[in-house]
Protein backbone atom coordinates (compact mmCIF):
# COMPACT_ATOMS: atom_id res chain seq x y z
CA UNK A 1 0.00 0.00 0.00
CA UNK A 2 1.59 3.34 -0.86
CA UNK A 3 1.64 5.49 2.44
CA UNK A 4 3.65 8.34 1.03
CA UNK A 5 4.46 10.44 -1.59
CA UNK A 6 6.01 13.19 -2.63
CA UNK A 7 5.09 16.29 -3.81
CA UNK A 8 5.41 18.82 -6.86
CA UNK A 9 8.90 21.17 -6.29
CA UNK A 10 7.14 24.55 -7.86
CA UNK A 11 4.19 25.96 -8.57
CA UNK A 12 5.01 26.17 -12.06
CA UNK A 13 4.57 22.57 -12.10
CA UNK A 14 0.75 22.81 -11.17
CA UNK A 15 0.45 25.57 -13.18
CA UNK A 16 1.73 24.23 -16.77
CA UNK A 17 1.29 20.64 -16.20
CA UNK A 18 -2.60 20.31 -14.57
CA UNK A 19 -3.71 24.07 -15.35
CA UNK A 20 -4.43 24.90 -12.10
CA UNK A 21 -2.55 27.51 -9.22
CA UNK A 22 -2.46 27.08 -6.28
CA UNK A 23 -1.91 30.23 -3.96
CA UNK A 24 1.15 28.89 -2.54
CA UNK A 25 3.27 25.40 -2.26
CA UNK A 26 1.75 22.88 0.21
CA UNK A 27 3.49 22.92 3.03
CA UNK A 28 4.97 18.95 2.80
CA UNK A 29 7.09 17.86 -0.16
CA UNK A 30 6.83 14.32 1.70
CA UNK A 31 3.42 13.18 1.89
CA UNK A 32 2.39 10.99 4.89
CA UNK A 33 -0.98 10.59 6.67
CA UNK A 34 -3.06 13.47 7.49
CA UNK A 35 -0.64 15.79 6.35
CA UNK A 36 -2.06 18.76 4.38
CA UNK A 37 -1.69 19.12 0.50
CA UNK A 38 -4.08 18.95 -1.80
CA UNK A 39 -6.37 18.03 -4.83
CA UNK A 40 -7.76 18.86 -8.25
CA UNK A 41 -11.89 18.77 -9.05
CA UNK A 42 -13.67 20.02 -11.81
CA UNK A 43 -17.05 20.65 -12.79
CA UNK A 44 -18.82 21.27 -16.38
CA UNK A 45 -19.66 25.14 -17.51
CA UNK A 46 -22.65 25.91 -19.39
CA UNK A 47 -22.50 25.56 -22.72
CA UNK A 48 -23.83 28.30 -24.85
CA UNK A 49 -26.36 27.09 -27.33
CA UNK A 50 -25.66 27.86 -30.96
CA UNK A 51 -26.93 31.35 -32.40
CA UNK A 52 -28.98 31.07 -35.28
CA UNK A 53 -31.74 28.59 -36.62
CA UNK A 54 -30.69 24.70 -36.38
CA UNK A 55 -32.56 24.46 -39.55
CA UNK A 56 -31.38 26.65 -42.10
CA UNK A 57 -33.02 25.23 -44.91
CA UNK A 58 -36.98 26.27 -43.40
CA UNK A 59 -36.02 29.65 -43.61
CA UNK A 60 -33.61 30.50 -45.96
CA UNK A 61 -34.91 32.59 -49.80
CA UNK A 62 -35.42 30.23 -52.23
CA UNK A 63 -32.22 30.03 -54.41
CA UNK A 64 -29.81 31.11 -51.84
CA UNK A 65 -27.18 28.78 -50.08
CA UNK A 66 -27.99 27.12 -47.14
CA UNK A 67 -25.05 27.43 -44.18
CA UNK A 68 -24.56 24.61 -42.23
CA UNK A 69 -26.68 24.47 -38.70
CA UNK A 70 -24.46 26.16 -36.19
CA UNK A 71 -22.54 23.63 -34.27
CA UNK A 72 -22.74 23.42 -30.04
CA UNK A 73 -19.22 24.51 -28.53
CA UNK A 74 -17.54 21.57 -26.99
CA UNK A 75 -18.08 21.50 -23.07
CA UNK A 76 -14.90 23.03 -20.61
CA UNK A 77 -14.07 22.09 -17.08
CA UNK A 78 -13.01 24.41 -14.64
CA UNK A 79 -9.89 23.02 -12.85
CA UNK A 80 -9.88 23.90 -9.18
CA UNK A 81 -7.28 23.81 -6.92
CA UNK A 82 -8.51 22.59 -2.66
CA UNK A 83 -5.99 22.69 0.00
CA UNK A 84 -7.01 19.26 1.62
CA UNK A 85 -6.00 16.24 4.36
CA UNK A 86 -4.83 13.17 2.72
CA UNK A 87 -6.70 10.52 4.89
CA UNK A 88 -9.77 10.70 4.19
CA UNK A 89 -12.12 11.64 7.03
CA UNK A 90 -16.18 10.53 5.86
CA UNK A 91 -18.64 13.05 6.36
CA UNK A 92 -20.61 11.35 8.97
CA UNK A 93 -18.07 10.98 11.60
CA UNK A 94 -19.23 11.95 14.85
CA UNK A 95 -16.09 13.59 16.69
CA UNK A 96 -12.76 15.13 16.01
CA UNK A 97 -11.32 12.26 18.03
CA UNK A 98 -12.87 9.53 15.66
CA UNK A 99 -11.75 11.82 12.69
CA UNK A 100 -8.22 11.29 13.59
CA UNK A 101 -8.33 7.53 14.30
CA UNK A 102 -9.81 7.41 10.82
CA UNK A 103 -8.34 9.27 8.65
CA UNK A 104 -4.77 7.13 8.99
CA UNK A 105 -6.47 3.97 7.67
CA UNK A 106 -8.35 5.72 4.85
CA UNK A 107 -5.04 6.56 2.63
CA UNK A 108 -6.02 5.00 0.16
CA UNK A 109 -9.36 3.87 -1.48
CA UNK A 110 -9.47 -0.10 -3.85
CA UNK A 111 -11.23 0.55 -7.20
CA UNK A 112 -12.84 -2.59 -7.38
CA UNK A 113 -14.68 -1.74 -3.85
CA UNK A 114 -14.84 1.76 -3.31
CA UNK A 115 -18.82 2.10 -4.29
CA UNK A 116 -19.51 -0.20 -1.43
CA UNK A 117 -16.60 0.05 1.34
CA UNK A 118 -18.68 2.50 4.07
CA UNK A 119 -15.85 4.72 4.64
CA UNK A 120 -15.83 5.83 0.59
CA UNK A 121 -19.27 4.90 -0.39
CA UNK A 122 -21.02 8.36 0.03
CA UNK A 123 -17.70 10.08 -2.06
CA UNK A 124 -18.07 8.11 -4.57
CA UNK A 125 -21.43 7.99 -5.64
CA UNK A 126 -21.83 11.50 -4.83
CA UNK A 127 -19.11 12.13 -7.65
CA UNK A 128 -16.43 13.66 -5.75
CA UNK A 129 -13.78 12.20 -7.52
CA UNK A 130 -10.50 14.56 -7.80
CA UNK A 131 -7.06 14.17 -9.26
CA UNK A 132 -3.80 13.80 -6.68
CA UNK A 133 -0.45 15.18 -8.46
CA UNK A 134 2.37 13.47 -7.61
CA UNK A 135 6.09 14.07 -8.32
CA UNK A 136 6.83 10.28 -7.24
CA UNK A 137 5.39 7.65 -4.47
CA UNK A 138 6.76 5.22 -2.29
CA UNK A 139 6.41 1.82 -2.52
CA UNK A 140 8.62 -1.21 -0.13
CA UNK A 141 10.33 -3.39 -1.97
CA UNK A 142 10.80 -6.74 0.49
CA UNK A 143 12.14 -9.29 -1.50
CA UNK A 144 15.13 -9.63 0.08
CA UNK A 145 13.76 -10.09 3.73
CA UNK A 146 14.60 -6.38 4.86
CA UNK A 147 11.89 -3.65 3.61
CA UNK A 148 13.68 -0.96 1.20
CA UNK A 149 11.62 1.95 0.71
CA UNK A 150 11.57 2.49 -3.15
CA UNK A 151 11.20 5.47 -5.28
CA UNK A 152 8.35 5.38 -8.20
CA UNK A 153 8.03 7.80 -10.73
CA UNK A 154 7.68 8.34 -14.35
CA UNK A 155 10.68 7.64 -16.91
CA UNK A 156 10.45 11.55 -18.43
CA UNK A 157 10.26 12.90 -15.00
CA UNK A 158 7.09 14.62 -16.03
CA UNK A 159 4.13 14.73 -12.62
CA UNK A 160 1.97 12.37 -12.45
CA UNK A 161 -2.11 12.64 -12.10
CA UNK A 162 -3.32 9.67 -9.61
CA UNK A 163 -7.14 9.36 -9.24
CA UNK A 164 -9.02 9.75 -5.68
CA UNK A 165 -12.10 10.59 -4.05
CA UNK A 166 -12.35 13.82 -1.92
CA UNK A 167 -14.88 14.22 1.57
CA UNK A 168 -16.15 17.11 3.67
CA UNK A 169 -16.58 16.89 7.08
CA UNK A 170 -17.77 19.28 9.54
CA UNK A 171 -16.56 18.80 13.43
CA UNK A 172 -20.47 18.74 15.04
CA UNK A 173 -18.62 20.54 18.27
CA UNK A 174 -16.73 23.45 16.64
CA UNK A 175 -18.49 23.62 12.85
CA UNK A 176 -14.77 23.92 11.48
CA UNK A 177 -15.08 22.15 8.11
CA UNK A 178 -12.09 19.58 6.82
CA UNK A 179 -11.63 18.62 3.19
CA UNK A 180 -9.90 15.15 2.87
CA UNK A 181 -9.13 12.82 0.00
CA UNK A 182 -7.53 9.34 -0.39
CA UNK A 183 -5.85 7.68 -3.49
CA UNK A 184 -7.63 5.20 -5.73
CA UNK A 185 -5.40 1.93 -6.38
CA UNK A 186 -5.54 -0.89 -8.55
CA UNK A 187 -4.47 -4.61 -8.42
CA UNK A 188 -1.03 -4.96 -9.77
CA UNK A 189 -0.40 -9.19 -9.23
CA UNK A 190 0.04 -8.99 -13.06
CA UNK A 191 2.05 -5.90 -13.72
CA UNK A 192 5.41 -5.49 -15.03
CA UNK A 193 6.95 -3.81 -12.01
CA UNK A 194 4.41 -3.07 -9.46
CA UNK A 195 3.91 -6.86 -8.87
CA UNK A 196 7.43 -6.33 -7.09
CA UNK A 197 6.42 -4.92 -4.41
CA UNK A 198 4.33 -4.72 -0.91
CA UNK A 199 4.19 -7.56 1.72
CA UNK A 200 5.16 -11.08 0.72
CA UNK A 201 1.93 -12.96 0.31
CA UNK A 202 -0.42 -10.10 -0.24
CA UNK A 203 -1.83 -8.85 -2.94
CA UNK A 204 -0.62 -6.15 -4.94
CA UNK A 205 -1.94 -2.64 -5.06
CA UNK A 206 -0.95 0.35 -7.61
CA UNK A 207 -2.09 3.99 -7.77
CA UNK A 208 -4.39 4.68 -10.55
CA UNK A 209 -2.05 7.26 -12.27
CA UNK A 210 -4.24 8.94 -15.39
CA UNK A 211 -3.30 9.86 -18.74
CA UNK A 212 -3.12 13.26 -18.75
CA UNK A 213 -5.63 13.96 -21.92
CA UNK A 214 -8.38 11.84 -19.22
CA UNK A 215 -7.88 14.44 -16.87
CA UNK A 216 -11.51 16.90 -16.99
CA UNK A 217 -12.99 13.67 -18.37
CA UNK A 218 -12.24 11.73 -15.38
CA UNK A 219 -13.67 14.42 -12.96
CA UNK A 220 -17.21 15.04 -14.93
CA UNK A 221 -17.83 11.25 -15.80
CA UNK A 222 -20.90 9.52 -15.14
CA UNK A 223 -20.35 7.23 -12.49
CA UNK A 224 -21.01 4.60 -14.42
CA UNK A 225 -18.28 5.19 -16.90
CA UNK A 226 -15.72 6.56 -14.37
CA UNK A 227 -13.75 2.93 -14.02
CA UNK A 228 -12.88 3.20 -17.34
CA UNK A 229 -10.63 5.49 -16.96
CA UNK A 230 -8.77 3.69 -13.86
CA UNK A 231 -6.25 1.42 -15.73
CA UNK A 232 -2.47 0.02 -15.17
CA UNK A 233 -0.05 2.42 -15.87
CA UNK A 234 2.49 0.60 -18.63
CA UNK A 235 5.26 -0.49 -16.40
CA UNK A 236 8.47 1.10 -19.17
CA UNK A 237 7.00 4.47 -18.41
CA UNK A 238 7.63 4.02 -14.55
CA UNK A 239 11.17 4.66 -12.87
CA UNK A 240 11.70 2.41 -9.72
CA UNK A 241 14.76 3.75 -7.56
CA UNK A 242 15.46 2.09 -3.92
CA UNK A 243 15.98 5.61 -1.32
CA UNK A 244 19.01 5.64 0.24
CA UNK A 245 19.56 6.88 3.63
CA UNK A 246 22.58 8.40 5.43
CA UNK A 247 22.64 5.97 8.10
CA UNK A 248 22.41 3.48 4.84
CA UNK A 249 25.98 5.07 3.90
CA UNK A 250 28.96 3.58 5.34
CA UNK A 251 32.18 5.78 6.38
CA UNK A 252 34.94 5.18 3.74
CA UNK A 253 37.34 3.86 4.93
CA UNK A 254 36.20 2.34 8.07
CA UNK A 255 34.72 -1.03 6.09
CA UNK A 256 37.32 -1.50 3.11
Amino acid sequence: MTTQYENLATLDAWTDFFKVSPAELPAERQMRARRMSGFIRGQLLPVAEPVGPTDPAAVAPEGTAVAEPAKKAAPQVAREWVPAQWGLVPSWVKSEKDAKLRAPKLLVALNETVSTTQAFRDAWLAGQRCIIPMQAFYVDDVRTGKAIPTRIARVDGQPMGVAGVWSQWTDPDSGAELLSYAVLTLNANSHALMRRYGPQGAERRMPAILGEGTYDAWLTARQDKAREFMRAYPANWLLANPVEHKKDKKPKGLFD
